[in-house]
């Protein structure tokens, strides 16, 4: 067995025949994988085209949502607020509408602040701490000691809406160290008033407890109020709105104030259309549009190169050259975007079609035809939005565009191929080995000659002699 295996090692090598078999096998092998080769070729190709067709189909369904976004019959009707005062901010809504309003700020809203008297602890033992909120509801805990660390730590996990600090308040004439405990609503306005006592819910409502703010040295530091503005101040129609912040939510409709000090003076608050986002959503089109041509064309396009060495020119075709789907997607696009509305063309509100194919966006005259007819350019909009979605939508849909329905050929057409080259693989595979037990066959066949010749060269030296 060890003498075959190593005639079939030196066989391999060729050094029996003096044959470079792995030479020879590799070169047979190239030849029988050039089916393989083809089919890896043609595979590459289709996923390029898979790829192209996929960034293509991207930017279609951009364009169809743009356009969904702007066949709305409001598509334009984006307002921008503004305020007469930096102390005052307002921000308008996706339902804010033109109007304006003066008012004065009277007070902004605040969270209540308390602290207690100065002291070393809370108590010389543990006893109940009742907080009361200004609706009425009372929440009692019980601290582990009657210590100040742990009175706050009580108040703290009490979630009562009130957060308590201990703040140090010196010395008494002992030396020994004084304390007060900071206690604050954790939200503002007047909801969020709230009492402190010593002694239990039972206390409280009997009148037993001990109000802790009321107590010498102690005080409410800051009273918790609501935020209010004055409409049409000065007027038999003025009107106080409060709010728990310094936020109102909807002053206007689909507007937001939000005032940060008070303010004697009027403040005016004014909402307007805002041109410049309307303009977006026009011009928003044409860049959605321009995008999906710019790439069809330059994976259209014919280049040519020349070798510097040889001097041959080749020439290569866009991956996309010659495709009937895409080529008819982007002429469909085209059609809709520059085909009148109403009997009047699209140029009338800016979007202009070139020689080439490709749209311009004209801002001055977008702008001109929203200012003298924005009735009418909000229809035109609309109308070629409308008409551009469908084509879109028919072209990207996910589950029945036409290039969907392309790539999900041409992903099939890719799976089989892996399919092929993979039965390839495991036959190229077999038929080298195949080779490699022929060449390893003929190896060891020449070695048995060649050890027959000596013998027989040898017996007839000794027959001679």
């Amino acid at each position: 067995m060890s003498s075959v295996s190593s005639a079939n090692s030196l066989a391999i090598d060729g050094l029996v025949s003096g044959l470079k078999t792995t030479d020879l096998i590799n070169s047979l092998m190239s030849v029988e994988a050039v089916p393989q080769t083809l089919l890896k070729s043609k595979l590459a190709s289709t996923n390029s085209f898979i790829s192209s067709l996929q960034t293509i189909n991207s930017l279609v369904q951009t364009l169809a949502t743009r356009a969904t976004a702007a066949q709305k019959t409001s598509s334009l009707d984006v307002f921008t607020a503004t305020s007469s005062t930096p102390t005052v901010s307002v921000v308008a809504g996706p339902t804010a509408a033109k109007g304006s309003i003066d008012f004065t700020v009277g007070t902004t809203a605040a969270a209540q602040v308390g602290v207690t008297a100065a002291m070393a602890t809370w108590s010389s033992a543990a006893e109940p701490i009742t907080i009361v909120g200004a609706g009425g509801k009372q929440t009692t805990v019980m601290p582990a000691s009657g210590s100040l660390d742990d009175a706050v730590s009580a108040v703290n996990a009490a979630a009562a809406g009130v957060t308590a600090t201990k703040v140090s308040a010196g010395t008494d004439a002992d030396g020994t160290k004084l304390y007060r405990l900071q206690l604050t609503s954790t939200s503002t306005g007047a909801a969020a008033a709230f009492s402190l006592y010593r002694g239990s819910g039972a206390d409280v409502t009997a009148g037993t407890a001990t109000d802790v703010f009321a107590q010498p040295g102690a005080a409410v530091v800051t009273s918790a109020r609501d935020a209010s503005v004055t409409l049409w101040a000065g007027t038999a129609a003025a009107q106080t709105v409060t709010s728990a912040t310094n936020t109102f939510t909807g002053l206007l409709p689909g507007v937001d104030v939000t005032v940060t000090k008070p303010s004697t003076d009027p403040v005016t608050i004014t909402v307007a259309q805002d041109t410049t986002k309307a303009q977006a959503v026009a011009s928003g089109l044409v860049d959605a549009l321009n995008a999906i041509t710019s790439y069809y064309g330059t994976n259209t396009a014919v280049t040519s190169t020349t070798s510097a060495t040889t001097g041959t020119t080749t020439t290569k075709a866009g991956v996309l050259t010659g495709d009937a789907t895409t080529r008819d997607v982007v002429q469909r696009l085209t059609s809709t975007m520059s085909a009148p509305i109403g009997g009047k063309s699209p140029s009338s509100i800016g979007i202009v079609i070139q020689k080439d194919g490709t749209f311009t966006f004209d801002p001055d005259a977008f702008q001109k035809a929203l200012a003298t007819d924005p009735q009418g350019t909000q229809a035109m909009l609309s109308g070629v939005a409308v008409n551009v979605g469908a084509a879109a939508t028919a072209a990207s849909d996910k589950y029945n565009g036409s290039i969907t329905t392309s790539i999900t050929g041409q992903q099939s057409i890719a799976k089989d191929l892996n399919t092929q080259i993979d039965s390839w693989s495991d036959r190229l595979t077999r038929r080298r080995a195949t080779l490699q037990a022929q060449y390893s066959a003929l190896e060891t066949s020449l070695s048995k000659l060649q050890s027959q010749s000596s013998w027989l060269t040898s017996q007839l030296a000794s027959t001679s002699s």
